[in-house]
């Protein structure tokens, strides 16, 4: 192998968008599912009849998009990708597909998170008179939050492998330069320099999750 003939600007290029994607995605993933999340479990939770009905809704909901391969829901997707970004291609219009299966995962995480909360706190704040939106904002949120960002970090470790799938319908980032170059022009030089690439980028966010973690865990 000749690394001496990789074209280094085109990896830095495609680093870089893979970091967009993953920050982009990371956000509106974070935006949706943990309110998803909270829903999830305060309607799980509740015994009226109606929150019952939505949460039953919304866990279909929620397991159907789960369960459908990614690699299928982005190609799924195109028309809606197109219709809501102009393309299907690409750093945008890799995101929206992204979003939207990564977004019931976390908030399958959010609520089997909120469900460890210490049942005699919530209870403590019903008792002194919170409202649904003062006990989740107060007490629920505060007291998952080291929870919340290992969740927040699988996720986003998680949506690292989705990009590189991504790659396989022209998604952008290193998937695509893995993709265009290692598999179809059998460069195994990009293909080892893609891999390692995510693997450090696994790491470091790995390791920037763990950290945030212990340091509200002991706050």
């Amino acid at each position: 192998m000749d690394f001496s003939k990789v074209r280094w600007e085109e990896v830095g290029t495609a680093s870089i968008e893979t970091l967009q994607i993953l920050a982009v995605s990371g956000l509106f993933t974070v935006l949706l599912g943990l309110p998803l999340g909270v829903i999830l479990f305060m309607t799980g939770r509740s015994a009226s009849p109606s929150s019952k009905l939505t949460y039953i809704i919304l866990s279909v909901i929620v397991n159907i998009l789960r369960s459908v391969p990614f690699i299928i829901l982005i190609v799924a997707l195109i028309p809606f990708t197109r219709t809501l970004v102009g393309t299907a291609t690409g750093v945008l219009g890799v995101i929206p597909p992204l979003v939207i299966s990564a977004a019931p995962y976390f908030a399958r995480l959010v609520e089997n998170t909120l469900r460890e909360v210490d049942r005699g706190v919530i209870e403590a704040a019903q008792a002194m008179g919170a409202s649904t939106a003062q006990i989740v904002r107060r007490v629920l949120l505060p007291e998952a939050l080291p929870g919340l960002l290992a969740g927040i970090t699988i996720t986003i470790v998680t949506l690292v492998s989705y990009t590189a799938m991504a790659g396989m319908v022209g998604g952008g980032g290193l998937g695509t330069l893995a993709i265009n170059y290692g598999y179809y022009r059998y460069q195994n030089e990009i293909m080892i320099i893609s891999v390692v690439s995510m693997i450090i980028l696994v790491q470091l966010l790995q390791m920037i999750g763990d950290r945030l973690v212990i340091y509200f865990t002991r706050k």
